[in-house]
C-alpha cells in the first residue's frame, strides 16, 4: 500500500471516528446506527463497516486514541511532580480536562459499567487499556516514600484507578457550575486519601493490615470469600 493510500485510509478512519462520536453526542450510544453515521462522514456504509465493525469498535477506537492523546502530558506530570499527592491530582486532573468536550458523551457510556457489557471500564475487552491506565498510578507510587506492608501496596495503583473512576463519574452528572462540586470531592477526598495513607504505615495500624490484605483479597477474587 503507498504511503498516499495509507493516508486517505487514516484520514477516512478518523473521519468515521469522530462522525460516531458526534452522533454519539447527539443521540446517544443505543440510538446511534452505522447508516447515521457513516452518512454523517461523507462514506458508504460498506465503507464504515470496513473500518469499524460495529459501533462498539468505534468507542474502543475512542477509547484507545483518548488514552494515546493524554500520554504525553501523563508522562510530563509524572517526571515533574515529587509527591503522591501531585502525581494523582494531575493525573486526575489531567483526564477531567482532556474528557471536559466530551462530558455528555462519557455520560452515555457511563450506562454500560456492567462488566458483561464490552464497553465497560471493567470487562475483559476493555483489559488492556485499563491496565495501561493503572500503569500510571503504579508509577505514581513508585518512589513516593508511602509506607504501607507488602502484603497491601501492590493494590494501591487498582484503588487509585477505582477512586479516579469515582471522581470522574461524579463529574459526569455534576450540574453546579463549571463542575465545582467534584472539584471540593476531589481536593477534599485526595487530602483525606493521604491523610490515610500516612497513619496507615504507622506501627499502631498493623493490626489493621493483615485484615485489610484479605479483604482486598477477596473484593479481586484472588480468594474465596
Amino acid at each position: 500500500m503507498s504511503p498516499k493510500a495509507t493516508a486517505k485510509s487514516e484520514e477516512t478512519r478518523a473521519r468515521i471516528l469522530a462522525a460516531a462520536l458526534n452522533v454519539f453526542r447527539e443521540h446517544g450510544f443505543e440510538a446511534a446506527t452505522m447508516r447515521e453515521i457513516a452518512a454523517r462522514a461523507g462514506v458508504a456504509v460498506g465503507a464504515a463497516y470496513y473500518y469499524f465493525d460495529s459501533k462498539e469498535a468505534l468507542v474502543m477506537a475512542f477509547y484507545e486514541q483518548t488514552q494515546d492523546a493524554l500520554a504525553p502530558a501523563l508522562e510530563q506530570i509524572l517526571s515533574s511532580s515529587r509527591t503522591l499527592e501531585q502525581r494523582i491530582r494531575g493525573i486526575i486532573g489531567q483526564k477531567l480536562a482532556h474528557f471536559s468536550p466530551n462530558r455528555a458523551l462519557m455520560g452515555t457510556l457511563s450506562a454500560h459499567c456492567n462488566p458483561e457489557h464490552p464497553l465497560s471500564p471493567f470487562s475483559k475487552a476493555t483489559a488492556p487499556i485499563r491496565e495501561r491506565d493503572i500503569a500510571y498510578f503504579a508509577r505514581a507510587v513508585q518512589d513516593s516514600k508511602l509506607r504501607l506492608p507488602p502484603s497491601i501496596f501492590p493494590y494501591v495503583p487498582r484503588l487509585l484507578w477505582l477512586y479516579q473512576m469515582g471522581i470522574i463519574l461524579f463529574w459526569v452528572f455534576d450540574r453546579s457550575p463549571r463542575q465545582a462540586r467534584t472539584e471540593v470531592l476531589f481536593s477534599k477526598t485526595l487530602s483525606m486519601m493521604m491523610t490515610v495513607f500516612k497513619f496507615a504505615g504507622m506501627p499502631l495500624m498493623k493490626p489493621l493490615h493483615r485484615s485489610a490484605a484479605e479483604l482486598l483479597k477477596v473484593v479481586y477474587g484472588e480468594v474465596e470469600p
